[in-house]
């Protein structure tokens, strides 16, 4: 998810609730070496704690995915993720994304490219059932006469975006398929999975070997915590300014603004959380995010909010 599981994002999921594997946020392989590098190897930062973790790019070039699957190695990721399903215009444009659905011979390309870079390392695709409708009975096979060790399918066709639910009946016939052929790649499901408890679900109903979970993560780094605690809106806040300092820590390089775009999922549920999040919106960098989280009605006790009313702090946010 570009812009959403990166280095500041996945340190904190690692930190509150780390799921079996990570991936990064996709990332241009043409960026990283057509001018690039210094901006987008940023993306690619990554921690102990977060392993095993998983390199994602973008690319309809093979000699580009090469090149990014050999980075991912010499960088020390524990697999390489080509993407193939996402149907942002500006991918689409560049041919990458969801627009290799419609060329099976040049997403073969690209696999066996990123195998050459990869080395031992196993490259996974992630791609949809098809383009307008659903062509899994052609598309799924060809992918897999590529071998890549394991195939992620959003359950539903570009077309449909994520304006109509997810079709799961169609991850069960993907592994009918890889069974029929043969095949010993990994088949993973993903979309419109609400939980873990969720996601165990639909593996057990389909007999896929894995779920992918993207947008139920978004303001619960606590969604895969073994014990799940109870959550406050304080908890959120407190892990709303940590996840906003990281951001700021570790890619100056991005606009603050790409920060925000969490304040919704984290900022919600609550009396007054509208009035907050308008506020957060508004705010400029981690400093002001800390101080309106903390002196936030109804979480701080009254003399501590009085004496915040005299931090230096305030007079930078009487706009807000």
């Amino acid at each position: 998810m570009a812009d959403v599981t990166d280095p500041a994002f996945r340190r904190i999921i690692a930190k509150y609730g780390k799921p079996d594997v990570l991936w990064t946020e996709f990332v241009s392989a043409d960026g990283l070496f057509l001018g690039g590098y210094d901006a987008l190897v940023k993306d690619l930062a990554f921690t102990q704690a977060e392993r095993p973790i998983v390199a994602q790019f973008f690319t309809s070039n093979p000699d580009m995915m090469r090149k990014a699957a050999s980075l991912a190695r010499d960088l020390g990721f524990d697999g390489v993720d080509i993407n193939m399903g996402c149907p942002d215009k500006r991918i689409e444009r560049r041919g990458a994304g969801a627009n290799l659905i419609k060329y099976p011979k040049l997403a073969q390309a690209i696999i066996h490219a990123a195998k050459e870079g990869a080395g031992s390392l196993p490259v996974s695709v992630k791609t949809r059932i098809g383009w307008n409708d659903n062509e899994l009975e052609t598309l799924l096979p060809a992918l897999l006469e590529a071998e890549p060790a394991m195939i992620t399918i959003h359950a539903r066709t570009r077309k449909e975006l994520s304006l109509v639910p997810a079709r799961w009946e169609h991850i069960e016939r993907a592994v009918e398929i890889r069974n029929e052929k043969g095949s010993d790649a990994l088949i993973f499901g993903n979309g419109d999975v609400s939980s873990v408890a969720d996601a165990l679900q639909k593996a057990r109903e389909t007999g896929c070997d894995g779920v992918m979970i993207g947008r139920a993560i978004f303001g619960n780094p606590w969604l895969f915590a073994k014990h799940s605690p109870q959550i406050r809106p304080r908890d959120k806040l407190d892990v709303l300014v940590e996840h906003t300092k990281l951001f700021e820590q570790l890619l100056p390089h991005k606009n603050f603004a790409v920060m925000k775009r969490h304040y919704k999922a984290y900022v919600t549920g609550w009396v007054g959380a509208k009035e907050l999040r308008m506020k957060l919106m508004a705010a400029r960098n981690a400093s002001e995010v800390a101080f309106l989280s903390i002196f936030s009605a109804g979480f701080v006790p009254p003399l501590f909010r009085a004496s915040l009313a005299e931090s230096p702090v305030k007079s930078s946010l009487s706009r807000v």
